[in-house]
């Protein structure tokens, strides 16, 4: 097992030792600032990641800007792929982000090569029905299929 010899330093005390034995080796500061430990077999053993991540807080620079993380799961890539059985799988991550709740529907609007998930009332009454926006798509999809026209006459 190992043992941390002294408490390690932190904020300014920190700073202020790193700026004292700026002559020093970087091993020879962490050990000397507490951040390391000494094994059964009493070799010294000197921890430059606990060593830099105290620099770093200590001069005010965040490591992780989120909240911590728990160790489990992978991170979002926002991107489907279809399954070998046909189906698009979103996940949690996507439905808690978007505030989703077991039993909301969708109208499913296909698209020239996109989908659009319109939510669907309780009262089956469309939320958030833009027809501007379908207008315009229409007309996007006209273009790529003249574009696609001219392209096979070519």
């Amino acid at each position: 097992m190992t043992e941390t010899a002294t408490a390690p330093l932190t904020g300014k005390a920190l700073l202020a030792k790193v700026k004292e034995l700026s002559n020093l080796p970087r091993r020879e500061r962490a050990k000397q600032c507490g951040y390391y430990t000494v094994t059964k077999n009493n070799q010294v053993r000197v921890n430059l990641t606990d060593f830099y991540d105290a620099l770093l807080s200590a001069r005010g620079i965040p490591l992780s800007p989120e909240a911590p993380k728990d160790g489990r799961g992978r991170e979002p890539t926002y991107r489907v792929s279809v399954h070998q059985n046909g189906q698009i799988v979103i996940g949690a991550t996507y439905t808690k982000a978007m505030g989703l709740k077991p039993g909301d529907e969708f109208e499913i609007k296909l698209g020239y090569k996109h989908i659009h998930l319109i939510q669907v009332d309780s009262d089956k009454k469309i939320l958030q029905h833009d027809e501007d926006a379908e207008d315009y798509e229409d007309i996007e999809d006209e273009e790529d299929l003249e574009d696609d026209y001219e392209e096979e006459e070519e």
